[in-house]
This record gives C-alpha cells, sequence and structure tokens, in this order.
C-alpha cells in the first residue's frame, strides 16, 4: 500500500481513516508521522513520505503527531489475511514473543534464522524486530503513563523497557514529550487505579457487534466468561500471570477494562482481545468482495462490517470445539464448565461471576477420560487432542502455518474438516475458512437458493474468497444461529 503514491496522497488529503494501519504520512518539514486521518490540514504532497509501520517512521527520525496520535491505529489488516513468515512475525511481535525471548525466540517460533527473519521484516515494513517491538513498548508505556498512576520507574519495567533511562528516551524521542509531561496531558477522567485499566480500542468501520458479542454471549463458558451489565467479560491467561477483562461495544470504539495480576502482560492482553474481536480486519474490503455475489450483497446491505468472532487462546479453542462436536451449545457449555471447575485455575472477581482460568492441556492430560460424559470414540479424540498439546508435538499459536496446521489436526482421531475449518476460523484466524456442512449455513444456502450440497456450494463460494469466514457471518445471521454442531 504505502508504495502507492497516488493513492496514499489521495487517502491523506481525503483524511480517509479506513487507510488508518495500512501506512503512515512522514511530513518532512514538521518531522512528525500522521495516520491518513489525521485532522490536520494535510501536508503538500512534495513533504510527504509514506511508511508501512509507525517503526519505520520512528527510525528514521520522525516522532508521533500529538493530535492524531498515530501509534494508536488499528492494526494493519495484511496480517490477518496472511499466512506467510512476515505476517505471523508480526503476529508473534504483537503477542510480546520479542521482549520475552529476544529475536532468536521469534526466529525459532518462525523456524528460520533470525538473519532470514530481520531481512523479511525491513523488506516489507521498513524496521527490523527490534524496533517493531520497540514502538510497541512505547505505545504500552503511552498506556500505562495515562492510565494509572503508577510510578514512571513501574511504568518502565511493565513496558517491557530494560532501563529507566531507555523509556525515557524512547518516550521523549517518539512522542516528544517526557513520561511526566505525558501523564500531565492525559484527561483526568482517564486516571484509574493500578492494576485496572481503562483502554479504548479502535476499530476500522463499520463494525456489527451483533454477531460479534452475540456469538461470545452465546457460547460462553460459565465461570470463564459471562455477559454482564453490556460487557462481555471473561478471564484470560498470560505469560506472567492473569487477568479478567470487560469489553464494551460503543460506536466509535470497544471499551476495554482490564484487571491484571502483572502488568506486564499489559500489551499480549490487549493484543488478545483485538485478536478475539478481529478488531484490524478491513471490513470495506470485505463487505466489497461479498457484495459482489448478488445472493450475499442484501445480506451485506442490511448489516455490515460483521467480524469472526475468534479467541484469546488457540488451545482452549481447541479443546471447545472438540467437545462441541455433534452436540447443542448448552450441551458443550456444560462439558466445559465441568472441566474448568475440576481443573481450571481459581481466580478472584469481586466485580462478576468469573471463578477460573480456563485449563491447561497439561492439566486436562492427566483427567480419567471415564469421566468425560461422551461417547468413547470423543473421549479418544478428546484426550489425543489434549495430549498432543500438552507434549508440544502439535502446536496452535500467532506462528501457526494455517496449511500444516490443517493436515495436522486431520490426522487427528476423529477431525473431520467441520472441526478443522471452525478451529482454523475461530483459532488460527483464517480468513478464508469455510464450513459447507455447518447446519446454520446449509439452512441458510437453503433459505437463499445456494447450491444445498457441501460440494456444490463450497464450489459456489470460490467467488468470496478470501473472506469465506466472514460469508459464513452473513449465512449464519439469516438462520439466527442455533450453532447446533454436526460431526466433525
Amino acid at each position: 500500500m504505502h508504495t502507492d503514491r497516488d493513492r496514499c496522497v489521495r487517502a491523506v488529503q481525503s483524511k480517509d481513516a479506513r487507510f488508518d494501519g495500512w501506512f503512515f504520512t512522514a511530513v518532512h518539514t514538521t518531522g512528525i508521522y500522521c495516520r491518513p486521518s489525521c485532522p490536520a490540514v494535510p501536508p503538500k504532497p512534495r513533504n510527504m513520505t509514506f511508511y508501512p509501520s509507525a517503526a519505520a517512521c520512528q527510525q528514521a527520525g520522525f516522532r508521533a503527531c500529538k493530535r492524531c496520535r498515530p501509534d494508536t491505529s488499528p492494526g494493519s489488516p495484511e496480517w490477518n489475511h496472511r499466512a506467510d513468515a512476515v505476517a505471523r512475525a508480526m503476529r508473534l511481535i504483537a503477542d510480546g514473543v520479542v521482549d520475552r525471548d529476544g529475536v532468536t525466540g521469534l526466529a525459532t517460533r518462525l523456524g528460520y534464522s533470525t538473519r532470514q527473519v530481520e531481512r523479511q521484516l525491513l523488506a516489507e515494513l521498513g524496521a527490523g524486530p527490534l524496533a517493531l517491538a520497540r514502538a510497541q513498548r512505547a505505545q504500552t508505556a503511552r498506556i500505562l503513563i495515562e492510565t494509572s498512576e503508577l510510578p514512571m520507574a513501574d511504568v518502565a519495567f511493565a513496558a517491557g523497557f530494560s532501563s529507566i533511562r531507555t523509556f525515557n528516551d524512547t518516550v521523549r524521542e517518539v512522542f516528544a514529550l517526557s513520561p511526566t509531561e505525558l501523564r500531565c496531558r492525559a484527561p483526568k477522567s482517564a486516571k484509574g487505579t493500578p492494576g485496572a485499566l481503562q483502554l479504548r480500542l479502535p476499530f476500522r468501520a463499520p463494525l456489527n457487534p451483533d454477531n460479534l458479542f452475540g456469538h461470545l454471549a452465546a457460547t460462553a463458558v460459565p465461570g470463564v466468561e459471562e455477559w454482564r451489565d453490556g460487557a462481555f467479560r471473561r478471564t484470560l491467561r498470560l505469560p506472567y500471570g492473569h487477568g479478567i477483562v470487560a469489553l464494551t461495544p460503543n460506536p466509535d470504539h470497544i471499551a476495554c477494562r482490564l484487571t491484571l495480576s502483572d502488568l506486564r502482560d499489559l500489551t499480549v492482553a490487549t493484543s488478545r482481545c483485538r485478536r478475539m474481536l478481529d478488531l484490524d480486519a478491513d471490513p470495506v474490503a470485505v463487505d466489497d468482495q461479498l457484495r459482489t455475489d448478488p445472493v450475499l450483497a442484501p445480506l451485506v446491505d442490511k448489516a455490515p462490517g460483521r467480524r469472526v468472532p475468534r479467541t484469546v487462546d488457540e488451545a482452549e479453542f481447541a479443546v471447545r470445539a472438540v467437545l462441541g462436536q455433534q452436540v447443542s451449545t448448552a450441551a458443550a457449555r456444560t462439558h466445559a464448565a465441568r472441566l474448568v471447575t475440576a481443573y481450571g485455575d481459581p481466580v478472584d472477581d469481586p466485580e462478576g461471576g468469573l471463578t477460573h482460568l480456563f485449563p491447561t492441556p497439561e492439566a486436562l492430560a492427566g483427567l480419567d477420560p471415564e469421566t468425560l460424559a461422551m461417547p468413547r470414540t470423543r473421549r479418544t479424540t478428546f484426550t489425543t487432542l489434549v495430549s498432543r498439546l500438552a507434549d508440544g508435538t502439535l502446536h496452535l499459536g500467532p506462528e501457526s502455518d494455517w496449511p500444516q496446521t490443517r493436515e495436522r489436526l486431520l490426522a487427528l482421531p476423529g477431525f473431520g474438516p467441520w472441526t478443522v475449518d471452525v478451529i482454523a476460523m475461530r483459532a488460527l484466524g483464517d480468513p478464508d475458512a469455510f464450513l459447507p456442512t455447518d447446519l446454520g449455513v446449509r439452512r441458510a444456502a437453503q433459505e437463499l437458493g445456494l447450491p444445498a450440497t457441501p460440494a456444490a456450494l463450497t464450489a459456489h463460494a470460490a467467488a468470496w474468497r478470501p473472506w469465506r469466514a466472514y460469508a459464513v457471518q452473513y449465512l449464519w445471521a439469516t438462520d439466527d444461529h442455533p450453532i447446533n454442531f454436526l460431526p466433525a
């Protein structure tokens, strides 16, 4: 996108918010960089240079605009629909891998050398993994400075900086303000108590919250998730501890209230919540493609901006997908709740009814299969999955190679196309995953006059690619989506 200069100039001159996060505008006469929708008077085209990331702007010596705050733009949708090494690296960096394990750990997770990873990121994003992680640390620091009363030393280490001096220098360089000045400029209403943070999660409009929050609430596992006072709440298992998040839809943002046992988990928790709500998607590109089918066009026009409800924990969702095979949503929630009570880690939630973290694969690998109230073949499916997740022979995470992971899942006993595709859609984040055998999809297809058989429907849906997972959301909406699961 950033290499198409004419298109970028038009987006900046029209202040088009759809391109926020796609690219950043560096202005040579002021030394600042902005998002395309910056409310300031657009600079002259000859003074603009376009970069693919905020980190690239910072590395080139530009500071963030104080008006449009480009560091808070939605993430690039490129990393949502791609499964190549660069996209997987960006998802891992957002999940805090560089801060925890360094560039070597990032490269190991991707299966490349550090030199290969750095070369690919530099070629596409104009910045290496360290610079990208540094930009992320700066944004985390800003959030903590503006939304908490933590001492600056605690903010520095919670944001991932190795020293107070590095923290101070980075904040001044990126924002042209000292940490103290940033805190003084923050609205008084934004201040919170340590460990309880009020954030605004931006997204690209339009966003239809009905299917997104409705699905999450309908499938909520008691003790782990709940809908309370207009917010979806759930517990989070995080690298340094645990957290509880409350997410409330608003017209121009998602209000996010985070309570963390360790503030070093802020970046990861925010990233996972954004991923669960699919907030970095480009709904205009998705809906424009789906509108080319005259059958889907009325559904898109009626309620544009549907997202794919995803997950904060890929392994957790895989376990829940197996529990949901061949049973209703209510039965799946009951099975999951029993496991949560027996094997989940307890948490304290004074504000609601959350009681546990979802059990880890390691905890579930030790259960007695005879205690599972399900057919013997499905017990085998369940125990095989959790044992493979626990011993590391099967890994589901932001770095997952989608085709390779599909093959590994299909090789497990009891895993058919439906189970694999629903995991690909909601856990791995594949925007082209499709469910032609799903009961809700088949009912919708019949009602709309689409081909009735899975093979014929799949052939028809080729025109929806690469957004078939979003087409599923529109099809489910026609049937009120009972979420009754078919065979694996």
